[in-house]
Parts: structure tokens; C-alpha cells; sequence
């Protein structure tokens, strides 16, 4: 399993040898820090959960700083007991070899190399409440035959006999954004161990510093 936790830093372009344009997406991805190892014989299956963002310890709750093993005289959100730091976000990744890892370890970009591919999941921007051409790319009603307000109307929305009803699943106007979302098969372009950075090509969901998991490609 390759998996990190990471934020959006920014897009940017880079040129190969070549004097060819990628279009590459920055994340500051890691140090993460195992923080549990899950088992089939313990939990029903098998999974890594992994905490990024290092913070203060009096930022967690008591349940947080005991499940990350701090002792109780060590509230400077130093490593405890687990030899794991205060961190503010915690995600698991599903993987089969999960006994390969131990609670504690440190994860890095290193594990990825140019070349291969991942996929990033992110929350998308929240656009607020918006309409059905904003929405959903309703074309609009035409502004002849005696209409001339009605362009982003959304139309009928159901039948006044047979059905007497708004259908399920309805193409209606509402919040539109801030969703999952997940980019796949990205090339990664660049790596950088020294500073935590990884440039994949294309863009990630999300905006500027704005939560991404990476993980292996599942269909590269």
C-alpha cells in the first residue's frame, strides 16, 4: 500500500528536456504517522490509519490524545507513549499487507517515484445554492412565444395526472459542491523528500489548502 495525507498547496507548470508544458498540481503531502494497524482477526478487516498536521496537544480531546497513546504529563503535544505526535486529521487505508506496518512509523513522499500513478481524493469547492443551468447545465428556455423572463426556469417538474408528483431523483435547483470527489490515474511528475512535496499532472479537487488523500492508483 502507498497512501499519504496531504494539503493542496497550488497549480503550477513545469518543462521537461524537451520544452514541453505539463500542467502539475502541488501537495504538501506528509510526514504521516501511524496511529493504528487493523487486523481480520481484531476488526473484521484490514487497514492503516494514518494522522497528518501536527498541532498542539490541548487542540485534541481526551479521547484523541488517548487514542494516540500521550501520556498524561506530556500535554506539549511531544511524542507519548505510541512515539506519536498531536495530529489534527486521522484516515485509514484499506490494504491486505497491513502487518507490514507498525503504530508509530513515519510515511513520506519517498514511497512515490515520477512515472507512476495515483489517485487523489479531495472535497470539491462549495458552490452554495445554485440553479439548474449552474447545477446541472439545464440549456435554458428560449426568450420568443411570449417569454422573455423565464430563460433559467427549471420547467416541469412533474405531471398533474398520472403521476401527481415530484419524481425521485428529480434535476432540481440546491447545494451544489463540497462533495468527495476523487481524481484518478494521475501521473506523479515530481517528487521532492526534502520539503514534502509531490507534483502530479492535471488538477485535484479542492481549493487551496484544502484536505487530499494520494493512494495507488485502483485502476492504473
Amino acid at each position: 500500500m502507498k497512501g499519504l495525507i496531504g494539503k493542496k498547496v497550488g497549480m503550477t507548470q513545469v518543462f521537461d528536456e524537451t520544452g514541453v508544458v505539463t500542467p502539475v498540481t502541488i501537495i504538501q503531502a506528509g510526514p504521516c504517522f501511524v496511529t493504528q494497524v487493523k487486523d481480520e482477526k481484531n476488526d473484521g478487516y484490514s487497514a492503516v490509519q494514518l494522522g497528518f498536521g501536527e498541532v498542539s496537544a490541548k487542540r485534541l480531546t481526551k479521547g484523541e490524545q488517548g487514542h494516540l497513546g500521550m501520556a498524561k504529563s506530556n500535554k506539549q503535544g511531544k511524542r507519548g507513549g505510541k512515539n506519536i505526535p498531536a495530529v489534527r486529521y486521522l484516515r485509514e487505508f484499506r490494504t491486505g499487507s497491513a502487518g507490514d506496518y507498525a503504530v508509530g512509523q513515519q510515511l513520506t513522499v519517498a514511497q512515490f517515484e515520477p512515472g507512476e500513478k495515483v489517485d487523489v481524493i479531495g472535497k470539491t469547492k462549495g458552490r452554495g445554492f445554485t440553479g439548474n443551468v449552474k447545477r446541472h447545465h439545464f440549456a435554458g428556455g428560449v426568450k420568443t412565444h411570449g417569454q422573455s423572463d423565464r430563460w433559467r426556469a427549471p420547467g416541469s417538474i412533474g405531471s398533474a395526472t398520472e403521476m401527481s408528483r415530484v419524481p425521485k431523483g428529480k434535476r432540481m435547483a440546491g447545494h451544489m459542491g463540497n462533495e468527495r470527489q476523487t481524481s484518478q490515474n494521475l501521473v506523479v511528475v515530481r517528487v521532492d523528500p526534502e520539503r514534502n512535496l509531490i507534483a502530479v499532472r492535471g488538477a485535484v479537487p479542492g481549493a487551496k489548502g484544502g484536505l487530499v488523500i494520494i493512494r495507488d492508483a485502483a485502476k492504473g
